[in-house]
């Protein structure tokens, strides 16, 4: 593990003012970005070459709106030549080994032949398309030829941008639809050159509403929301105990959402709150764990979801609106959990939290900056609406071009606006080549029967055991999300193991849920845990005990899948009525409280082994909807509060 730090200049972070911290730990970002996100470790261009790539880089986020607005191209033209200058673009950006990465304006020669020839794979497809339609499947030689070099390369550019993982997994799939009986034509035309595969419904989407809802979340970051976030953030929670790990849950869960990427959100805003956590005196490894399971967690707060719920709109036919108001409850309770978990660490150390001249005031940013928020508020508004996620998100884009002229700090000038496109587009290469890689998944699922036989195959091993299917299905989620960015996570997950969930008679929604989830937490736990990787290397500490102590504090993401999946009707509209959802509310929250003491070991004072154990036990029966299951754990959690108010009171009088 590197050491981040600048030893001859470090000041001791006790001595630092937040604005201090800000500046100071900012600058570490990139290069910890490219230790823990593959995405992040891209060429150094200066001078002409810089220039050459920023203008490459802006053509294609220019070429993405138009394609989105104006263009009337057949569909599976739009989606190949959309992924045709994504690879082009990538083996330009991407060095083939992380130390190539240092070598300013260098591009070997065979980068530039591999991106020619893996951009030319798709655009033999968009000039001959109406010729390889035409031909039913009947493919030539050469067809054939093509496909397998696209394949190929687009192989090779995931393993540089992507990572290893999920390689391994399309890897797996593709040698399994050969093991099924099918031939190499077959494969090939089946995954090259129908909807089925590559270009399929994770690209298709990818190239429509995602390409701009990354475009968006550049555009917005220009207006300077992600310190804005921080500070009101800091002004709700800072003076509270322990106050800079609450301000870090507030503002990953606010910057989580529009992010899209858990490790990219903790080093973000990590970079700031983590050395205010070890200021506080938090340990190293629960300051870096707290931002990996708040960062994380944000993937799945609503309205935005890290672009998943409009994807999960896409995939299941179910509306935006009632997606976010059934994530509505999961998310306040994942929240709630790190929330408490946080409160009871600080507790048990004794700390306090930030000074007042330390803290800035909630109206007074409100009232200067809270227009900030506005162009979420149109984003959100014209989804509920009606208008498709593409214009919402192109009405969104020009609301952070205004927002951004209120103030002369933020206001966009030609060069930000450039930059703005530049950023956009070189944040969607990710997403795009595991899109690509997602596809390749959809289509040998769809070509061999796949997705049936696991589901058959997940029933006969839990022995018809819902539970254990569950189960079963919560490692395949894991095991299949490391590594792998928030919106393809999502396509995989709702590919491979949703059908798996719905057989097992879990309502589409509920299930849809499940591995989204599953699949998310991914990112906190070991032993990839890639979030809390990143979060251990700013927070200078061992990397595996940060991955473990963030699954503790994120534990409720391990819990309330299963609740849901029992017991649909928390996730809001999807059954019920108000009166119901309040209760779940109510019941689900002192059930967090339970399951918080119990795995923090304190309350009021130091609990013994057994109290923690009955309080994690009555938590979860609170956490699981009924009348019984409430009143014992009520019961349970009221008697042990008042239990440990008389240890307290006798450790005063000692």
């Amino acid at each position: 593990m590197e050491d981040y730090s600048d030893k001859n200049n470090e000041k001791s972070v006790k001595d630092m003012t937040p604005d201090e911290i800000f500046t100071n730990e900012a600058a570490q970002m990139d290069a910890v970005l490219k230790e823990f996100d593959k995405e992040s470790n891209t060429r150094i261009f200066l001078g002409m070459p810089r220039s050459l790539v920023k203008y490459m880089l802006v053509a294609f986020s220019l070429y993405a709106l138009w394609m989105n607005v104006l263009s009337s191209l057949p569909e599976q033209v739009r989606r190949a030549s959309f992924i045709g200058i994504i690879v082009f673009m990538a083996f330009i950006l991407y060095p083939a080994k992380k130390t190539a990465a240092d070598k300013a304006n260098y591009v070997p020669w065979y980068d530039f032949v591999l991106g020619i020839l893996g951009a030319g794979s798709f655009f033999y497809f968009v000039v001959n398309f109406e010729a390889i339609v035409n031909k039913a499947g009947r493919i030539t030689p050469v067809d054939i030829a093509i496909g397998i070099i696209g394949i190929v390369i687009l192989f090779e550019i995931c393993r540089r941008v992507v990572g290893i993982p999920i390689l391994v997994v399309v890897a797996c799939f593709i040698v399994y639809a050969f093991y099924s009986g099918f031939s190499l034509k077959r494969i090939i035309a089946h995954l090259f050159y129908t909807t089925e595969g590559v270009i399929g419904t994770p690209i298709g989407v990818c190239s429509t509403f995602i390409v701009l809802f990354i475009l968006f979340g550049s555009f917005l970051d220009k207006t300077g929301v992600g310190r804005f976030f921080i500070e009101i953030a800091n002004s709700i929670a800072g003076a509270a105990t322990g106050g800079p790990a609450k301000v870090a849950v507030i503002a990953s869960a606010l910057q989580g959402m529009i992010s899209g990427s858990s490790v990219a959100n903790t080093v973000g805003s990590g970079s700031f709150t983590i050395p205010m956590m070890k200021k506080t005196g938090y340990p190293p490894e629960f300051a870096a764990a707290v931002e990996a399971s708040a960062s994380t967690g944000g993937q799945i707060m609503p309205p935005i979801m890290g672009a998943a719920a409009f994807l999960m709109a896409e995939m299941t036919g179910v509306s935006y609106s009632k997606i976010v108001v059934a994530a509505i409850l999961p998310a306040f309770l994942y929240f709630t959990g790190i929330f408490l978990m946080v409160h009871f660490e600080a507790k048990k150390l004794g700390l306090k939290g930030l000074n007042k001249d330390e803290i800035p005031g909630f109206f007074k940013l409100m009232f200067s900056r809270g227009y900030l928020l506005l162009p979420l508020v149109v984003l959100v508004y014209c989804m509920m609406t009606g208008f498709t996620s593409s214009m919402s998100a192109c009405y969104a884009i020009v609301a952070s071009i205004i927002v951004s002229m209120f103030r002369k700090d933020t206001r966009m000038n030609l060069t930000s606006f450039l930059e703005a496109l530049e950023n956009g587009a070189k944040n969607t290469i990710g997403v795009a080549i595991a899109c690509s890689m997602a596809g390749m998944i959809v289509g040998v699922v769809s070509l061999t029967g796949l997705g049936l036989k696991l589901a058959s195959g997940l029933l006969a091993l839990s022995g018809g055991v819902t539970i254990l299917a569950l189960f079963f299905t919560m490692i395949a989620c894991i095991i299949l999300g490391m590594g792998v960015p928030t919106t393809a996570n999502y396509v995989i997950m709702a590919t491979i193991t949703a059908p798996i969930v719905i057989k097992l008679g879990i309502p589409l929604m509920a299930a849809h849920m499940f591995v989204f989830y599953f699949g998310i937490v991914a990112d906190i736990t070991p032993p990839v845990a890639l979030a809390a990787y990143a979060g251990s290397a700013i927070a200078k500490c061992n990397p595996l005990k940060a991955g473990f102590t963030a699954t503790r504090i994120a534990i409720t993401a391990f819990i309330i899948p299963y609740v849901f999946a029992f017991n649909p009707e928390m996730l809001l509209g999807q059954g019920g009525g108000i009166a119901e959802a309040a209760i779940i509310t109510v019941t689900a929250f002192i059930g967090m409280l339970g399951i918080s003491t119990g795995m923090e070991g304190f309350m009021k004072t130091k609990m013994a082994v057994w109290e923690r154990v009955l309080c994690i036990a009555a938590g979860l029966l609170l956490i699981k909807p009924g009348t019984i299951t409430d009143i014992i754990g009520i019961v349970v959690i009221i008697g042990m509060y008042l239990l440990q108010n008389i240890k307290y009171k006798k450790t005063l009088n000692a």
